[in-house]
């Protein structure tokens, strides 16, 4: 079967997803998402399963065409961004012109999962971020950040991540989080170091409280060292 005969069409794609909706995960996910109104409620691996079959056909007639009717295309669009076969500096460029659609944590934090590759190319990515961090744009910011704990974990990039959490200063709900969840992330992997940090950093009270309790949450956290995390909470 040919690349071309192989490819679902837009009308097929569209007639999945309602077949895919699940109108009790529509409503409970809804409420995770406040301000997404376009929700059919179909579930991640659906989502990852069909993306995967998008890919055997014209992917990029797909990418061309999908439109926005559903949060879920948003979704399929960043899921195939990251598993259609392209190298890497054409998955920059998607990736670039993927960016202005992510308008929620949902399409950010899924679509930052898909991109595997990033683990090979890492010094790319990096500068890659650079532009995001320094944007001003709640999502920029936040992808760059969960790109960060998903894929930054290394000894060798501690330096310099460390210096980007405390070059932070933005206000939105969803950069503040995503920057707490990176430094406790960190923490977990690289205990001793995140520690010392956490000791002299220029994180805003919110943000560092909030990283504090999330690596309270973490079962990979003894309790002595819990114990140790919450006497650090700033009044």
């Amino acid at each position: 079967m040919t690349k071309e005969n192989s490819a679902l069409t837009q009308e097929e794609i569209r007639a999945r997803l309602l077949e895919l909706a699940d109108p009790g995960y529509r409503e409970f996910h809804g409420k995770l998402l406040p301000g997404t109104d376009n929700i059919l409620g179909v579930r991640v691996p659906a989502l990852r399963k069909l993306a995967k079959e998008i890919v055997r056909g014209d992917w990029e007639a797909f990418l061309l065409e999908n439109d926005r009717e559903w949060y879920e295309k948003d979704m399929l669009q960043g899921l195939v961004i990251g598993c259609a076969p392209m190298d890497y500096e054409k998955r920059l460029a998607r990736i670039r012109e993927f960016i202005p659609r992510i308008n929620n944590w949902a399409v950010c934090d899924v679509f930052c999962s898909s991109l595997k590759d990033t683990a090979k190319h890492r010094e790319e990515m990096w500068e890659f971020l650079k532009p995001c961090l320094s944007s001003g744009r709640e999502y920029e910011i936040r992808f760059a950040l969960v790109m960060m704990l998903g894929y930054f974990t290394e000894q060798s990039y501690l330096d310099r991540s460390f210096a980007v959490f405390d070059s932070i200063r933005h206000e939105a709900y969803y950069v503040r989080m995503a920057l707490a969840w990176a430094v406790s992330v960190y923490f977990v992997k690289f205990q001793e170091e995140t520690f010392a940090y956490l000791k002299k950093n220029r994180l805003d009270d919110w943000t560092y409280n909030k990283a504090l309790q999330k690596i309270t949450e973490s079962y990979r956290v003894d309790g002595e060292t819990k114990i140790q995390i919450r006497a650090m909470k700033r009044k």
